[in-house]
Formats: C-alpha cells, structure tokens, sequence
C-alpha cells in the first residue's frame, strides 16, 4: 500500500512554514514506529533555513492508508513563534490532504478496437451507400466512439478512425493529468485556521530524576 500525502504552510506567515518543518518530522517519526516507510517526493522550502511552504511525501507499508487518514485535514504546531517574541499567538497551522500523485496512461491496442463498415450520406452519396465505405471505431476499454467517412476506400477510413482514436485518448489523458495537478495546487488554497484535527506541540525536556535523600556522589 502506498499513499501520498501533501503538507502545505497554504498563505500563512513564515511560522506556519516553520510549523510545517516541526510537524514532517513529528510525522516522519510516528511513521517509523509504525513501521511504514516515508520518502519526500517533493519539497518546496521556505524563506528561512530548515523551513518548507510544503512537501508531498510518500508512505508505503501495511496501515499506509489509515495512518494519512490521522494525518489528514488542519493540523496545529503549538509554540511560540521562534522570530517574533513579541507575538502572543501560539497556534501555526498547517494542511494535509492525500493527493493522486500519476494518472494511469490508456494503452493502445488496436485488438481493442471495434471495426464496423457503415453507410453515411454526404457528396458521392449513392457510391458510398452501396459500398459502405464509412467506418465506425470503438475503442472498448475508453468507450470512445469515431466515425470516418472522409474517403471513398474502406481502408482509409478505417486507418484515419484508428488515429483519430489514438490522438484523443492521448487527448484525454493529458486533460487527466491537468486535472490531478490543479487539484493538487488547490490544496494550497484551502488551509482553514481553527478546528484542527491534530494538534502537536514540541517534546517537554527530559529531567534527570532528584538524587534520593542522603545518597552521596563520588
């Protein structure tokens, strides 16, 4: 199982994209004891060192895909800003969505294709009305459906049908992947401030325990 899963500061000020660091790796972390394996697919840095405005990382292993799901919707980094002291605000937040990184590519076979001789009007009609020179192409899988008739030989059509398949199944899997990179891009956009599903804060400092009363160091 694999999923992707996108991280974005969205518009927020330089502390969310801080926020988002803090969080990758609170993240990254959870995943290993887990046992699931993460990877950055891509990562889009911030303006200061060690921050990101997003990442788009990839999980795989058992429970990938219930492990995005905790992960997904606002999360809530809750700490002081580490650049403005002034600021009062501890809450920095950050968006998660599992994104479809590839859209699958159709292959093309022409034993997928359905060939039928048909008759249409139009100039040269009786010729081509008694010889049925026009052709019909499905192709079965996309159900894409062309007819030709531009020519008066049945072969020719049938070779300009099989490329008009061709060329707009290429077509459509480009609008795809279009359609799958602005869906991404408008994760960006969709960061709701409050309400978080998560929320992480950074680990309290480990204290060494009080030495018992009446022990002596040497």
């Amino acid at each position: 199982m694999s999923v992707h899963l996108l991280l974005s500061a969205g518009r927020g000020p330089q502390e969310c994209a801080w926020a988002l660091a803090q969080l990758l790796h609170r993240l990254e972390t959870d995943a290993a004891r887990r046992d699931l394996r993460t990877s950055r697919v891509q990562t889009v840095p911030g303006d200061r060192p060690g921050t990101y405005r997003s990442v788009l990382i990839r999980m795989t292993g058992a429970g990938a895909e219930a492990f995005a799901a905790s992960w997904t919707g606002t999360l809530c980094w809750q700490a002081p800003s580490p650049y403005r002291a002034s600021t009062g605000r501890k809450n920095w937040y950050v968006i998660a969505q599992p994104v479809q990184v590839d859209t699958p590519r159709t292959t093309f076979a022409e034993t997928d294709v359905d060939i039928v001789a048909c008759r249409t009007g139009g100039p040269g009609g009786q010729h081509r009305n008694k010889a049925s020179t026009a052709v019909r192409a499905t192709h079965r899988p996309s159900g894409i459906v062309v007819v030709v008739d531009t020519e008066r030989q049945f072969s020719l059509n049938r070779r300009l049908a099989l490329r008009l398949l061709r060329q707009r199944i290429e077509d459509g899997d480009e609008a795809a992947g279009r359609a799958v990179t602005t869906a991404r891009w408008r994760i960006h956009d969709e960061l709701v401030r409050g309400d978080p599903t998560r929320i992480e804060r950074p680990e309290e400092p480990r204290q060494d325990p009080a030495p018992k009363r009446g022990s002596r160091s040497v």
